[in-house]
């Protein structure tokens, strides 16, 4: 019997690696990938291709491209990078643009990766956080929530999924441990002592895999992902921990974070108040019980770190 094909949009990106990687790996789960990319001759996709992947150029700014490539797929996985944009709106469009060439393709399952629109939360006009780019809270959240409307409004068979803090976040933007002079290891994370929901990007894309795998009983539904949730003081203690080094937490508010002069700085401090001011709500919509049906090898964070030790070490 012939596999179904899933057309992958990012396929060497982060996610719909982690994702094209996960079918490819299950020889026996009835799927196969295509993968899409705008660098089809890059390593990560010639990689793909021995894999068993099939590759071919696509490109979120181009309809034309992605309706050829969804033509003929069961099943499409779409995502955006807001870090790559230079506007929200440009990041709206590109969903449009899935959402339409998945419906003129006739994909019978699409999984959009979605977030939370804040503004539900906390209209531009609150003044509890800054309003950044005229008209967003979380820019990088909010684009991708109001860009839901694209996939439902035009009847697309959707399952929208929400992912957690990356623990490979804990390595980036200046929260991964780092060294003082007496050998001790700070850690920093602007929520205060409310709870995250976090997951490993490598285990992202089996959690993607399994929805598949359920087929239409996910439709229309939305599936938020965490192994774990754990305060900043639990991270800390778990580094403390697994790596057998002393670590202090240092607790920091969104309000300081943001005046760090770093590029993003505004963005990530607005993303840290909501998670941090809407904790109960977001922790709730990321369930560890169903990540885990969905992919039974989820690691906690502790297996993680165990994991990538050396990385924390260097980085430290």
């Amino acid at each position: 019997m012939s596999k179904k094909i899933i057309a992958v949009v990012g396929a060497t990106g982060e996610e719909g690696g982690g994702l094209a990687r996960a079918i490819l790996a299950d020889p026996q789960g009835g799927f196969t990938v295509r993968a899409l990319t705008r660098k089809p001759g890059s390593e990560l996709a010639r990689k793909l291709a021995k894999l068993g992947a099939e590759v071919v150029a696509a490109d979120v700014n181009d309809p034309k491209s992605l309706r050829a490539a969804f033509t003929g797929a069961h099943g499409a996985f779409c995502v955006t990078s807001s870090w790559e944009q230079t506007a929200p709106e440009r990041e709206l469009t590109q969903a449009r643009a899935m959402a339409h060439a998945a419906k003129e393709a006739g994909v019978a399952h699409v999984l959009w990766s979605t977030q939370e629109d804040t503004r539900r939360f906390m209209p531009p006009g609150d003044a509890r956080m800054p309003t950044l780019k005229g008209k967003y809270k979380v820019p990088q959240f909010d684009v991708k929530g109001e860009s839901d409307a694209a996939f439902t409004d035009l009847g697309v068979p959707v399952t929208f999924v929400r992912t957690s803090l990356p623990w490979e976040t804990l390595l980036l933007f200046g929260m991964g441990s780092k060294r003082n002079a007496d050998g001790t290891l700070d850690f920093v994370l602007p929520t205060e002592d409310q709870k995250l929901p976090g997951l490993a990007m490598e285990d992202l894309g089996g959690c993607l895999h399994g929805i598949f795998q359920r087929g239409p009983e996910g439709v229309a539904r939305t599936v938020g992902l965490a192994s774990e949730h754990l305060s900043g003081a639990e991270i800390a203690s778990t580094l403390k921990q697994v790596l057998g080094q002393e670590v202090v937490y240092q607790s920091m508010s969104p309000e300081v974070y943001r005046t760090f002069n770093f590029p993003g700085a505004a963005e990530l401090a607005n993303m840290f108040h909501f998670m941090r001011d809407f904790a109960t709500e977001y922790c709730a919509a990321r369930d560890p019980v169903l990540t885990r049906e969905l992919n039974p090898q989820a690691q906690s964070l502790a297996q993680w770190i165990e994991r990538n030790k050396a990385r924390f070490l260097r980085a430290a």
